[in-house]
C-alpha cells in the first residue's frame, strides 16, 4: 500500500451502511446510516394544502407524512441574502407578502422541502423554497442570485468565485458558493453546477408522473452523499461489498462524475471487508477513553455534556535528558494524535487540552505553532487560542454530526449514564456480521446467546435474524443468558 494511498470502505446490508475513510492505512473518518433512522429533512414532495390558518400566518399540508406538514408564510416567499455557513436553511426571509391567505387556497399543489423533522406530536416543518446541496455550490432553482458563504473572508475570493458562477449558470438560476468552494477552479465549480441542473431537471420530469401527495426528490442515502461530498480525485479507490450497492453508486458516478468511474470496486474477499482492512479494530479502539502513545505516554478523552476534555500525560515515558525536554517530546507528540482522534471521532463544540505543564515559555510556543499547524488539514473549522501558563489550550470545533460515540454507544444502564456500552444496535449488527461470516454455522443449526436487552430487542427487530435465516437456509435458535452483559453474545 502507497504511504499516502487514500481509500473509502462501504461496508452495506439491508438494515445499516458503514463508511470508512482511510488514509495511509489508518481509519481517519467514520459515518454510519440505520435504515430505521433515516430523516426526511432535504426531501421534496408534490404536496396539497389541507387548511390554511389566517391567525397563525401558517397552513397545514399533506405530503405523504405519517403527520400533516406546517408552512409558515415566511417560507413561501424569501429574499437571500448572504449567508453565515453552509446550511441549505441559512437565508433571510423577505417581509413580502404577510398574508398567507393570500398566496395558498385549501386543494391547491404545491411543491415543499422538508426543513426540520417531525417532533413529537408535531409535523414536519416545510418550505416552497426549495435547495439542492451539492459539494461545492447550493442551487436555488426560482432565484435569480448568487451569494458567498461569510466563512470565506477574502473579499478578493469573493469576487473571484461570485464573477466564475455568473459567468458559467444559465440565465434564473441562483447559487450559494460554499465554503468548501474556497480556492476552486471553474471546471469544479462548473462540473458541480452540472450536476445540480441535472438533478433538479430530473426533479421536474418527475412531477408529472408522481401523485399528490408523493416523493419527488428523496435527500441522498449516506453512500451517495459520500460520493458527492468527500469522492473525488483525490481518493484512490472506492470500496464497496454490496453488489447492489456497488451499482447504486456506479450509476451515480458514471452520470454524474464520470472520470471517477475507474475508481470504483466491488469487494470480492472472502473476509468481512471491515476485518480485512482491520477497521473494526480501529473502531473499538476509538470509543476508548485512553489512547497510549509511541513514547509511552498517553492522552485520555473526556467528552462531557458541555465540553470535551483531553489530558495529556507522560505515563510510562521518562526521557533521557531534562524533564523539560521529556514533557515538551510528549506534548509535541501527543498534538498529532489529538488531532487525529478528533477528526476521527468527530468531536465537536468546545474542546479544552491540558498539556503536561511547561516552564519556558518557547516551548508553550512551539506546541501551539504544532498545534495550529496539524489543524489546517482538519475540513471542520476551528478556533483555537494560545496556550496558557498552566499548559490548557481551549478551542472549538464545528460540530457537523453526531459524534462516533454518540452514533456506536448509548448511555450505560449498569452505570446509571455515568459511562457507555456498545449501542444495542450495534452489537446486533456485529452479531448479523458474525454469523454470516461463521463458516460453522452455515453448515450446522447455530445457537445464539445473548443477553436480555439484545434478545428483547432482537424481538423488535425481526428482520435482521429472518434475513441471516434466509441468507444460511436454516433456524437460529436465540437463548438468554442472563448474567450476560449486553454487550457479550456467543454463537455454537
Amino acid at each position: 500500500m502507497k504511504d499516502n494511498k487514500a481509500e473509502i470502505l462501504i461496508d452495506a446490508n439491508p438494515f445499516e451502511k458503514r463508511v470508512a475513510v482511510v488514509e495511509s492505512g489508518k481509519l481517519v473518518e467514520f459515518y454510519v446510516e440505520r435504515a430505521k433512522d433515516r430523516g426526511i429533512t432535504g426531501n421534496i414532495y408534490k404536496a396539497k394544502v389541507v387548511r390554511v390558518l389566517p391567525g397563525m400566518q401558517s397552513a397545514f399540508i399533506e405530503a405523504g407524512l405519517q403527520r400533516t406538514a406546517f408552512l409558515h408564510v415566511t417560507d413561501i416567499k424569501d429574499e437571500l441574502g448572504e449567508v453565515d455557513d453552509d446550511a441549505d436553511e441559512d437565508k433571510h426571509h423577505a417581509s413580502g407578502p404577510s398574508r398567507i391567505q393570500d398566496l395558498l387556497k385549501e386543494g391547491q399543489q404545491i411543491v415543499v422541502q422538508a426543513a426540520k423533522e417531525p417532533i413529537g406530536t408535531k409535523g414536519a416543518r416545510v418550505t416552497s423554497y426549495i435547495s439542492l446541496a451539492g459539494r461545492h455550490l447550493v442551487f436555488m432553482p426560482s432565484y435569480d442570485k448568487v451569494a458567498v458563504s461569510r466563512r470565506i473572508s477574502s473579499e478578493k475570493e469573493r469576487r473571484r468565485l461570485k464573477d466564475i458562477v455568473r459567468e458559467v449558470r444559465p440565465p434564473g438560476y441562483g447559487f450559494i458558493v460554499r465554503t468548501v468552494c474556497e480556492g476552486m477552479g471553474k471546471d469544479e465549480i462548473q462540473a458541480d453546477m452540472s450536476y445540480l441542473i441535472k438533478l433538479w431537471q430530473s426533479i421536474l420530469n418527475n412531477k408529472e408522473k408522481v401523485a399528490t401527495p408523493g416523493l419527488l426528490f428523496e435527500e441522498l442515502d449516506l453512500t451517495l452523499r459520500i460520493i458527492r461530498d468527500i469522492f473525488s480525485t483525490d481518493i484512490d479507490r472506492l470500496v464497496i461489498n454490496s453488489k447492489e450497492e456497488y451499482d447504486r453508486a456506479l450509476k451515480f458516478v458514471t452520470e454524474f462524475m464520470p472520470g471517477l468511474a475507474g475508481k470504483l470496486e466491488l469487494y470480492q474477499g472472502e473476509q468481512d471487508i471491515f476485518d480485512a482492512h482491520g477497521i473494526e479494530i480501529e473502531l473499538a479502539s476509538a470509543i476508548e477513553r485512553k489512547v497510549w502513545l509511541r513514547s509511552g505516554g498517553h492522552i485520555v478523552i473526556d467528552q462531557l455534556e458541555a465540553l470535551t476534555a483531553v489530558d495529556v500525560n507522560t505515563g510510562k515515558y521518562v526521557g533521557k535528558k531534562s524533564s523539560e525536554e521529556t514533557i515538551l517530546k510528549t506534548n509535541l507528540e501527543a498534538v498529532k494524535e489529538v488531532v487525529y482522534q478528533l477528526r476521527l471521532r468527530n468531536i465537536g463544540g468546545i474542546i479544552v487540552i491540558d498539556f503536561i505543564d511547561m516552564t519556558k515559555a518557547v516551548n508553550r510556543e512551539k506546541v501551539y505553532t504544532e498545534l495550529k499547524e496539524a489543524l489546517r488539514a482538519d475540513k471542520a473549522r476551528t478556533n483555537i487560542l494560545k496556550v496558557s501558563e498552566l499548559g490548557i489550550v481551549e478551542m472549538t470545533r464545528k460540530r457537523v454530526r453526531e459524534s462516533l460515540v454518540q452514533s456506536l454507544c448509548e448511555p450505560c444502564p449498569y452505570c446509571d449514564g455515568n459511562g457507555h456500552v456498545r449501542e444495542k444496535d450495534s452489537i446486533i449488527m456485529d452479531i448479523y456480521r458474525e454469523l454470516l461470516w461463521d463458516t460453522s454455522a452455515k453448515k450446522d443449526n447455530a445457537v445464539l446467546y445473548v443477553s436480555q436487552t439484545i434478545a428483547d430487542r432482537l424481538k423488535e427487530e425481526t428482520g435482521v435474524m429472518l434475513e441471516v435465516e434466509k441468507k444460511l437456509g436454516r433456524k437460529i435458535d436465540i437463548k438468554v443468558v442472563e448474567r450476560f452483559h449486553q454487550e457479550r453474545f456467543e454463537i455454537f
